[in-house]
């Protein structure tokens, strides 16, 4: 299998590497616009700042690259963030494949810290019964109910008609999205055990 981790200026980038690599899958790291295209799967994961990062992906026309991709795509962490529209981070139009507006925590008790850091359990929404039996998204399958995975962020993208999965910190917020070939989470798999593991092996099934 051929899979392709977009390589820009955000951090993390290589902990998706590793974890792909413990899967028995040697990743390529590029922003070679016809390597992306030719990959049977893309990942695009970091951490970092959405105008910055956007400046970057721009002055590379990478964001009309991921825009066009037609293969199975997952946005990671700040990645989920820039598929949306616009970020309230530097005030920044994103790539806009979801159509939300990636809004900052605002806390409201002291114990409400940002960033959100630690683990936090996934709460599926969207599901709908097909023959009798619900329908669960294809990344979340095997992992029982509300799996627990792992945050890091200050920015979060509301709930809205592409989220697939919740979590809750000050408010429930998107912790996964998904529309047409593009698959996102706010959390880290890679950093999240075994159901990580699970979800990126899910990924790559689909």
């Amino acid at each position: 299998m051929n899979v392709a981790i977009v390589k820009y200026n955000a951090g993390n980038i290589y902990s998706v590497v590793n974890a792909l690599r413990r899967m028995g899958i040697e990743p390529v790291l590029t922003d070679d616009a016809e390597l992306l295209r030719k990959a049977d799967k893309v990942l695009f994961p970091g951490q970092g700042h959405a105008r910055e990062t956007m400046e970057y992906l721009k002055a590379r026309r990478l964001d009309e690259v991921i825009r066009d991709l037609r293969q199975p795509v997952f946005g990671i962490c700040v990645g989920q963030q820039l598929l949306c529209r616009h970020s309230e981070e530097g005030d920044v139009d994103c790539i806009g494949i979801f159509d939300a507006e990636v809004k900052r925590f605002q806390p409201e008790r002291h114990e409400d810290k940002v960033p959100c850091m630690g683990w936090n359990y996934l709460e599926e929404r969207g599901k709908r019964k097909e023959e009798g039996e619900y329908f669960v998204n294809p990344i979340f399958r095997g992992l029982g109910e509300k799996p627990y995975v792992y945050f890091v962020h200050s920015y979060y993208v509301p709930v809205c008609q592409d989220t697939i999965a919740t979590a809750n910190y000050v408010l429930p917020y998107s912790a996964s999205m998904h529309k047409d070939n593009f698959y996102a989470c706010q959390f880290h798999p890679e950093k999240s055990g075994k159901v990580g593991e699970q979800i990126l092996k899910n990924f790559l099934a689909l």
